[in-house]
């Protein structure tokens, strides 16, 4: 039985004032799914997260997500709050990793006490737990990612949005992160939206792959369907490394 879709895309459109244009005509994501967004710089992928989140406002067609269908860029708090994102460039606030893990249990109005042995164990998950009373401002590029990831888990969303998110990571921390959070789906059933331009990344960890080139959505298919029979020649290009026109 295929999976009910969560996020229902229709003839959408984003335009900026320069020259670039994201143009999906037709995209489902499914709940419980990890759909991985593959494609080279530039190529749409953080916009689209973005419209996923209700960030960005589609300059025509519809982002629709949720049964009865409603408007992602017109979410009730409700429906915010099951999604977390994290960005390419995270901002920490100017306190310990503890603190900043924790945030987001405090705009809930929970109190970090309450949920002490979830914060333990994420931090131990991502391996911060000897950082935990580091200041954010002394971390590495990649430590702030590893908390930022946290900080998105801890509020246990139902829809994790990853903006690159282990493109500043050694092969180790690369690792540890991929690892966490194949075990955090499994356990929750968390919907991910990953987008990467590493194919050996998207391969480990989708059970859906969409190739997005210059704006456009190329082939969304299964995994392996994708690496292996390619249903457009341009994703067969892109896999070999050939330019696609």
């Amino acid at each position: 039985m295929t999976p009910t879709p969560l996020y229902r895309l229709r003839k959408v459109r984003k335009s900026y004032k320069a020259s670039f244009r994201l143009e999906i005509d037709a995209l489902e994501i499914r709940t419980g799914e990890v759909l991985a967004l593959l494609g080279p710089t530039g190529a749409g992928k953080s916009t689209l997260l973005r419209l996923l989140a209700g960030v960005e406002i589609a300059s025509g067609g519809r982002v629709e997500i949720g049964e009865p269908p409603l408007d992602a860029a017109n979410l009730p708090l409700h429906w915010r709050r099951r999604i977390a994102m994290v960005h390419q460039r995270p901002m920490l606030l100017n306190r310990d990793v503890r603190s900043n893990v924790e945030y987001g249990l405090h705009l809930r109005g929970i109190t970090a006490s309450r949920k002490k042995a979830d914060v333990d164990q994420v931090l131990n998950r991502f391996g911060l737990t000897k950082i935990a009373s580091q200041a954010a401002r002394t971390l590495s590029g990649g430590q702030t990612q590893l908390v930022a990831l946290a900080r998105a888990l801890i509020v246990d969303p139902d829809i994790l949005l990853l903006d690159e998110p282990t493109a500043n990571l050694d092969p180790a921390h690369v690792e540890i992160v991929e690892t966490a959070l194949r075990g955090i789906q499994a356990e929750r059933h968390v919907t991910v939206v990953w987008a990467t331009h590493n194919l050996f990344q998207a391969r480990r960890v989708a059970s859906r792959v969409a190739l997005l080139w210059s704006g456009q959505l190329i082939e969304a298919t299964e995994t392996n369907s994708f690496f292996e029979t390619p249903a457009d020649p341009r994703t067969a290009d892109f896999l070999q490394g050939r330019m696609i026109y």
